[in-house]
């Protein structure tokens, strides 16, 4: 039988051809031009990279391999008895291009149980840690210590063949997005349970296993919520700080443990993944301000009124590239319909759904006034009991292994060189400006 790993390899050696093919013919063609605003202002819009596993476009949302979020939950896998896809037929399709079929997903599942073991040094390595720490920052730590076990390490230390560098890389993810679940619902169990550590369920799913652990085993919605949370966050297309980071550290041939330690720190950021937590703990400083559980429409617009007065943002509203409601929003905003319809945090999120772009739209400055898929989260996870909000972000990271780690694959088997942009100086803009210099060089 034909595994994955060989299923893949056979697949980017077709892609490698057709890019090949590509350059050879239209390689010295101009995708578009860059301004000078764009330089200094974060690269916006600037086309500059590759990423095979998904597409953003402004209207619809995140595209995974063609397919939208709607028509991911009616096509993937679901476990049994459950209506939400299963992460691993998510990560099937990214890395293959294809939608897998029922037996792909159980051999998949299987595949992480087998790899699933995390080395006690790891372990030992978290508990060296103040509990005090932020769950985030145990997260990139245990990373980095479990980075001993790296296959793609010790080949290359070796004299690995550049060819094998896909092989490597492919072992390397399988390994980590095995282990992650156990590793993230240990810090959740430490820091918030009094060390009271859960052990893995081999007979349950990527995603259920990850909710058994962290202790919501028994809870057949929660296990349903981490299915749907553990798919729709998975991958963004390339240019955010997570996917991005990962794909320029690997780049430098940094083993893919150093290589998405260092794009979790990138989604630790405020800017980024931290937007999860700072959602809900806006919610909860609304309603202790305003001394009421569910606060009306009224009062909501009068607290972003507050907000935005402060010289602050609403959490979770906006976003770089979307120009419409995230779909990821919507299909939280579903689940919770369908599950929680009467749970007054929910029922507050859907109120503020209604409340804030009409005011952020009053502005005149805001290109996107609605809600990205921050905006939702929290409050599911706080229905089901999970109150810890600095946590969050670890479920995220969980998540977003799924597709920067499938895009690393990529990477490696397309051989993708070096990722190294130019930079220019504010003097040679100048100079540049009064036509004494060029600036867009080699």
């Amino acid at each position: 039988m034909v595994g994955l790993k060989e299923q893949f390899k056979e697949t980017a050696d077709k892609v490698n051809s057709e890019i090949k093919a590509l350059l050879k013919e239209h390689g010295s063609k101009k995708i578009g031009e860059v301004t000078l605003s764009q330089v200094y202002q974060g690269m916006r819009g600037i086309t500059g990279l590759v990423t095979e596993t998904s597409l953003l476009d402004a209207q619809e949302g995140i595209r995974f391999r063609g397919y939208s979020i709607p028509e991911l939950r009616e096509k993937l896998p679901k476990a049994p008895q459950g209506t939400e896809p299963l992460p691993e037929g998510l990560f099937h399709l990214m890395l293959m291009g294809e939608l897998p079929a029922d037996k792909d997903v159980h051999e998949l599942t299987a595949l992480w149980q087998r790899r699933s073991h995390v080395p006690k040094h790891v372990f030992d390595t978290i508990e060296a840690l103040p509990v005090s720490t932020h769950p985030m920052t145990q997260f990139v730590v245990a990373i980095m210590a479990m980075q001993t076990e790296s296959s793609f390490a010790k080949k290359y230390a070796a004299g690995m063949n550049k060819k094998d560098y896909w092989e490597a890389t492919f072992d390397d993810a399988m390994d980590l997005i095995a282990r992650l679940p156990r590793v993230a619902a240990y810090i959740y169990r430490r820091k918030y349970k009094d060390g009271d550590d859960i052990q893995p369920d081999g007979l349950l799913d990527w995603a259920g296993n990850f909710a058994h652990m962290m202790g919501y085993g028994e809870d057949e919605g929660f296990k349903e919520l981490m299915r749907l949370y553990m798919t729709i966050h998975a991958d963004h297309e390339g240019g955010n700080v997570s996917a991005h980071t990962t794909h320029l550290v690997g780049s430098a041939l940094s083993d893919p443990y150093l290589s998405f330690a260092a794009g979790m720190n990138g989604l630790a950021g405020p800017l980024h993944g931290l937007a999860n937590q700072e959602v809900i703990k806006w919610i909860f400083e609304m309603r202790e301000q305003l001394g009421v559980e569910t606060p009306s429409k009224e009062q909501i617009s009068e607290y972003v009124k507050k907000t935005l007065s402060e010289g602050k943002v609403v959490p979770g509203y906006g976003h770089a590239v979307l120009r419409k409601t995230d779909p990821r929003f919507t299909a939280q905003m579903e689940f919770g319909k369908k599950h929680l319809a009467d749970d007054p945090l929910v029922q507050t999120v859907w109120n503020i759904y209604e409340t804030v772009p009409p005011i952020l739209q009053s502005l005149g400055k805001i290109k996107n006034p609605w809600p990205n898929v921050d905006a939702h989260s929290g409050a599911l996870l706080v229905h089901y009991g999970m109150v810890e909000y600095e946590f969050y972000t670890v479920l995220f990271g969980v998540s977003r292994a799924l597709g920067v780690l499938a895009s690393l694959c990529w990477d490696r088997a397309l051989g993708l060189p070096l990722e190294r942009p130019k930079s220019i100086t504010t003097e040679l803009v100048k100079l540049w400006l009064d036509g004494k210099g060029e600036i867009w060089g080699d």
